[in-house]
């Protein structure tokens, strides 16, 4: 599992004083950087190799400005150039959203998916949780 603790900026808030809707998508990809990271280790943008495919987000409960919050994240299945990642957002000890998101290995040369390198592929699963 992958954990990024964060601190909500002011901006993150809505009307309603509670963190936006729109916050949410933005840290969870902020919390795929250390698979971002197996595939391109300096993050060079010339070099991308994954590409973003789907992303879901059910809100659950409410978060707020003032308060950190967890995101944690797994694998919950690798496919031959594709995988889907779970994500969390706790805060105060209660899950307050959770999502997916489906990234796909990617040749952004020859505009293909390709297959995820066994190397890659082994560390990968050291963060699979199925269940």
């Amino acid at each position: 599992m992958w954990t990024l603790h964060l601190n909500p900026r002011f901006s993150d808030t809505d009307a309603l004083g509670h963190i936006n809707n729109a916050s949410l998508p933005r840290w969870f990809e902020e919390a795929r950087e250390p698979l971002f990271r197996l595939f391109s280790p300096d993050l060079d943008i010339q070099n991308w190799q994954l590409i973003l495919a789907r992303i879901e987000v059910d809100f659950i409960g409410e978060l707020f400005y003032g308060r950190e919050v967890e995101i944690r994240t797994v694998m919950s299945k690798i496919g031959n150039s594709s995988m889907t990642l779970h994500h969390e957002a706790w805060q105060d000890g209660k899950l307050a959203a959770k999502g997916t998101a489906v990234m796909v290995h990617f040749d952004l040369k020859a505009k293909q998916s390709k297959t995820i390198p066994e190397p890659i592929r082994q560390q990968l699963q050291q963060h699979l949780v199925t269940a």
